[in-house]
């Protein structure tokens, strides 16, 4: 983790006409935001080394950029953890909690939050195990404490329904996903715990964090019924 290394696309491209993402970026701030901005948008994807040599400027560890990325196998970024050396008043890491506002659950209710396997970068795929937790040959789980599943009668293994309350103005906004399976886990009680992108239909789109405007999949008021539907 934290290695930087070049990469060079080994497909033909499916068209002329495709444009790479810098110069996605670039065009449309260009045609947005025009003589607003004095950033040389079209200058900068002429060359990638120019994008690199902005970022040398302003991004800890990738002083002399260019030159490192062209290095065989590439360069580590500072990992603080990896050196165990922190940056903090005391020397160490630190570790804080922050109580979630706004969120109340009823006796029945959980709060779920969506999670990437090991084999997984972002919403691809590329296995279907996952080592960090146990799980392999399928992802359509869901993460419960041993005592929420004894507690409510439900076994390891046994096929749920997720369904998510979401408050509107309007009322509450209910969104279901059938036949997850249900794995005893060491998570805090009455919480619970399920793949992206599998779960993120129980998601709004209308749930969103306050500042950043990101989807609220880390914060999921759901209830979970026993499966009656076929396999």
């Amino acid at each position: 983790m934290g290695i930087v290394h070049s990469s060079r696309g080994r497909l033909s491209p499916a068209s002329p006409h495709l444009l790479s993402e810098p110069a996605l970026v670039a065009r449309m701030a260009t045609a947005t935001l025009g003589a607003r901005s004095r950033i040389p948008w079209r200058w900068l994807v002429e060359n990638y080394d120019r994008i690199r040599a902005e970022i040398a400027k302003v991004v800890p560890g990738f002083a002399d950029y260019n030159q490192k990325v062209r290095q065989r196998g590439g360069f580590y970024l500072p990992n603080e953890a990896h050196d165990n050396a922190y940056s903090t008043a005391t020397g160490r890491a630190n570790f804080s909690e922050n109580p979630l506002s706004g969120v109340r659950l009823e006796p029945d209710q959980f709060l779920l939050m969506t999670i990437r396997s090991h084999d997984q970068y972002n919403t691809t795929l590329y296995g279907l195990d996952d080592r960090y937790r146990g799980i392999y040959g399928g992802r359509r789980v869901v993460f419960l404490h041993a005592d929420d599943l004894r507690e409510r009668g439900w076994q390891a293994g046994q096929p749920l329904d997720i369904t998510s309350h979401f408050l509107t103005d309007g009322g509450v906004e209910h969104r279901t996903a059938l036949r997850f399976l249900a794995v005893a886990y060491d998570i805090p009680r009455r919480c619970a715990a399920a793949y992206f992108p599998e779960a993120n239909v129980l998601v709004p789109l209308t749930s969103v964090a306050e500042t950043s405007n990101t989807p609220t999949s880390k914060s999921i008021v759901v209830t979970f019924a026993p499966s009656t539907g076929p396999a």
